[in-house]
């Protein structure tokens, strides 16, 4: 496990996934993410967290992790976005 990409899938999750998600397992999986930063307050859970993880996958570089890393402290600080 990394400290930033896309979040560790469930096995139960996995069996439902659609054949594009499997280009998540071309990184590994992280502590945090962009979901984690980015998508956890629309409530739209299940298509919200595919599409950043994808776009995560796709666009990954050192600049991003960084912004990622940054903006995790103070969203748990904030605590926001809890379910």
């Amino acid at each position: 496990m990394s400290l930033v990409g896309p979040r560790p899938a469930l096995p139960r999750e996995v069996e439902g996934w659609d054949k594009g998600l499997d280009n998540r397992l071309r990184v590994q999986p992280g502590i945090t993410g962009m979901w984690q930063v980015m998508g956890r307050t629309d409530g739209n859970h299940d298509s919200k967290y595919a599409q950043l993880d994808l776009y995560y996958v796709d666009n990954c570089s050192l600049v991003t992790d960084f912004a990622i890393v940054a903006r995790t402290l103070p969203v748990v600080l904030g605590r926001k976005g809890q379910y």
